[in-house]
């Protein structure tokens, strides 16, 4: 196709998702000028990933009080879910035509947007407003901070844990395992008590197998090693720790049945919330979602200590999401960004979604749940947190382990297979 042609098409395909981008703004034609308070509009363009409820009416309403207060901003709202938000921000960045705040996550997924050189750093920001600076937990902004740096404002916080029924639990005399070897032999009398799949994923969703690919590798490999594979100038995935992780992920695909190859996480989670499946691992934003959809007893359990392994047992696979702002957004999206992070916010929005955030004093007992409270203590009192697989590794190398996870788990590819196709992507990345 001709270069001019391809430019024009993807240029008309993101006009419909631009122009529909005021949601919680005016829909009056954007004629900056001079506004009633006196000074000169300012336009800030805000971008989300949820389109769906309540985060859409909730941001909606937000950007509704921050120009109420603010007469002369007029904030352009566009969102849209995450696949296509990971595609259309990349097309804007490499366009330079970045909203002026949008949300991002955090390690490789925030670092590949940095290197794009069209992010502001918040250093100064920060240091300038100590008191707001201080309200956020310290322990978030890693993922957000290169070469000490920081370039984005954690918000929402998560965790990765094994959710169990307890009533099943209880029926059949059997506790949360704390090691591997324990939590297969829960799977097992589960299935002598005619559980068929005591534990369920979905295993059409390939970001799904990152997580369990990611925290098991976590577990069984040394630090020093995944620092270094993890690196796309570094990496070599040559330590037998990958193949014996993968062979932990193919046994537990073995309880999971052949359902888990046909269905999605949102199925799979529906499944525990029916009382049909004992255990799912899920995020803790989803607590809320299993709170309203059934009466469920349910518990946590991290995922379990290794046997021989060289990882930090005590670590919880997650990360924060947050916000960032282009280079050249208006001092206005500034103030925004202090508004949408502010302790007040942070609490309305815990009470209003469900989820945690990063805010101090934006959790307590009385805007949450006790299982988000109890959630919520399981994150502030890991020992450290191991991102998200697909954003801790180079995308193509992530591709390939997931897509291998699928083929695993259904007997086309093994192990070794896997890691000859993830070792040659490594040595092509470094070229």
């Amino acid at each position: 196709m001709n270069k001019k042609i391809a430019m024009f098409l993807a240029a008309a395909l993101l006009l419909p998702t631009l122009a529909a981008c005021s949601s919680g703004a005016s829909e009056e034609p954007n004629t900056p000028g001079e506004t009633p308070s006196g000074k000169d509009e300012v336009v800030i363009d805000f971008f989300h990933r949820w389109p769906n409820e309540p985060r859409k009416s909730f941001y909606d309403q937000k950007a509704k009080e921050f120009m109420d207060a603010n007469p002369h901003v007029k904030i352009n709202i566009d969102a849209v879910l995450n696949d296509s938000y990971k595609e259309k921000i990349r097309v804007l960045i490499s366009n330079d035509d970045l909203p002026d705040i949008f949300t991002s996550w955090s390690d490789s997924f925030a670092q590949n947007l940095v290197s794009s050189d069209r992010i502001q750093p918040l250093n100064e920001i920060l240091d300038a407003d100590k008191a707001w600076k201080d309200s956020i937990i310290e322990s978030q902004f890693s993922g957000f901070t290169f070469d000490d740096t920081v370039y984005g404002i954690p918000f929402t916080i998560d965790g990765k844990a094994f959710f169990y029924n307890k009533t099943i639990f209880e029926e059949n005399n059997l506790s949360a395992p704390k090691t591997y070897s324990e939590f297969v032999d829960v799977l097992k009398k589960l299935q002598e008590a005619g559980w068929e799949s005591p534990i369920v994923e979905g295993l059409t969703n390939a970001w799904a197998i990152s997580h369990y690919m990611g925290t098991i590798f976590q577990r069984v490999l040394d630090p020093a090693v995944t620092t270094k594979d993890y690196n796309v100038a570094t990496g070599e995935f040559t330590d037998p720790g990958y193949i014996r992780g993968l062979e932990i992920f193919k046994e537990l695909t073995e309880y999971m049945g052949e359902t888990a190859t046909a269905i999605d996480h949102e199925t799979a989670r529906n499944m525990f919330i029916a009382g049909e499946v004992p255990i799912v691992y899920m995020q803790f934003a989803e607590v809320k979602m299993v709170e309203d959809g059934s009466d469920v007893e349910f518990g946590f359990f991290n995922f379990p200590e290794i046997e021989g392994g060289k990882g930090d047992k005590d670590a919880l696979t997650g990360a924060p999401e947050g916000w960032m702002i282009s280079k050249n957004a208006p001092q206005e999206a500034v103030d925004f960004l202090k508004f949408l992070t502010s302790k007040e916010t942070a609490y309305e929005f815990t009470k209003t979604d469900g989820q945690l955030n990063a805010i101090k004093g934006g959790v307590d007992e009385s805007n949450t749940s006790a299982f988000r409270m109890e959630a919520y203590e399981i994150v502030n009192s890991a020992s450290a947190t191991a991102p998200w697989f697909d954003n801790a590794v180079n995308i193509n190398i992530a591709d390939i382990f997931m897509r291998g996870g699928q083929n695993l788990a259904i007997g086309e590819q093994t192990p070794e297979d896997i890691m000859k196709d993830v070792q040659a992507e490594a040595e092509r990345l470094k070229k």
